[in-house]
């Protein structure tokens, strides 16, 4: 079993910490912006894995049954990332999204980078693509459209806060 890495953002003197109540306002309100605008997604598509609960929290408050999502690795710690995002297996099924509007959910465009290939990858596949994010950073290369909330800082995630569980000592 290969254990994902968790950053540990203990020494960091400021940070933004999103806890669980909290993201669920921001997906509300997040899900308001979105319902509010022209833009009327067919398919939530997630960016693996920081997207998924976003992504799952925003299809259900915009009443979208149709989601999956795209794999892709970039952070390897706080403030590491590997020199270029990668795409993971399994792909998306690519027939499934020509034509269609999707929504890309992410937690934060950090750097944008993934986000940015993850948007460029899926028009090229013919589909409309709107990204949306829980924060985004001003060094971002992409501008989300919907984005709850601003920050430079290190964010701390509510499920990414603590190291992965192992087995008990029985």
């Amino acid at each position: 079993m290969n254990l994902a890495h968790h950053a540990d953002s203990a020494e960091l003197p400021t940070k933004e910490v999103l806890t669980w109540d909290l993201f669920g306002t921001a997906s509300r309100e997040l899900a308001q912006q979105i319902a509010d605008s022209d833009f009327r997604p067919e398919i939530v598509i997630a960016v693996a894995r920081g997207g998924l609960l976003p992504a799952g929290s925003l299809s259900y408050a915009l009443g979208l049954k149709l989601a999956d999502a795209i794999n892709v690795e970039f952070y390897t710690d706080v403030h590491e990332t590997l020199p270029d995002p990668v795409l993971l297996a399994p792909m998306l099924d690519e027939d499934a999204i020509k034509g269609k509007r999707l929504l890309v959910v992410d937690d934060v465009a950090d750097s944008g980078r993934t986000l940015a290939l993850v948007l460029d990858i899926l028009r090229g596949q013919g589909a409309e693509a709107r990204s949306a994010v829980l924060y985004s950073k001003s060094a971002s290369v992409v501008d989300p459209d919907f984005v709850w909330r601003r920050t430079d800082e290190w964010i701390v995630f509510p499920w990414s806060a603590e190291p992965p569980v192992t087995p008990s000592q029985a």
